[in-house]
């Protein structure tokens, strides 16, 4: 009996050990992503590119993120598309973050939407982290609300265009946005991702989505968007 405890005593040691190490190459690469993308922002907002450059961008790294990504994560070349993926959002961001700079408290906004975005997401992370709960139940309406809020977007994009709704809309976002965070993070620290790439891939894009849409909400409230 004694035995089998031991045993047991020692999976459960080895799991946390294999978690912890999954949660720190997560971050550690998390960061390093985030610090490349900002650093490709910054070159495009350099070049002057045009806003289109974003939406090219976003769907190249979407169609790598889905497709090419998944079938890398367990190599060595997962790393490289994984920048390759977040460089390009960084890239695609630097037009929109230019266009705010040019306003009179542009500077301001962008620093206030970037801080909000981090306390937000070290927020969470930290609840994720230290309660070890299970998100798993949120799964339905994160994929759900994802796709809803996706034809909501665009048809006000297209059709309504209220500049209300496109707040609203992305308000909703940073909610879903934020779900996706605890989800994740809790996927990691339960066992259920072991892959810190694709761990790594789905907290980038959200920290990427609710600096987005909050900086939009933002520019809104001040009358420069």
């Amino acid at each position: 009996m004694a035995s089998r405890d031991f045993r047991t005593a020692s999976v459960a040691g080895l799991s946390a050990i294999e978690t912890n190490k999954v949660l720190k190459n997560t971050y550690l690469l998390l960061s390093a992503t985030l610090g490349f993308s900002a650093v490709m922002a910054a070159l495009s907002m350099s070049m002057g590119l045009p806003f289109g450059t974003y939406f090219i961008c976003l769907i190249a790294s979407m169609l790598l993120g889905m497709f090419v990504l998944p079938r890398t994560a367990n190599s060595g070349s997962g790393i490289g598309v994984i920048f390759l993926v977040t460089g390009l959002l960084g890239f695609g961001l630097g037009p929109i973050v230019g266009m705010y700079m040019a306003t009179s408290n542009g500077a301001q906004l962008v620093a206030t939407a970037l801080g909000g975005t981090a306390v937000m997401f070290l927020g969470l992370s930290a609840y994720a982290i230290t309660s070890r709960r299970d998100f798993s139940f949120m799964t339905g309406f994160l994929m759900v609300g994802t796709l809803v809020g996706l034809v909501l977007f665009l048809g006000n994009a297209f059709l309504f265009k209220l500049p209300l709704l496109h707040v609203g809309l992305c308000a909703f976002f940073i909610v879903v946005s934020s779900g996706f965070i605890l989800w994740q993070t809790g996927q990691i620290v339960r066992g259920g991702e072991t892959n810190y790439i694709i761990a790594t891939y789905s907290l980038f894009t959200s920290f990427f989505s609710i600096f987005f849409y909050l900086l939009q909400i933002l520019g809104f409230a001040s009358g420069d968007d």
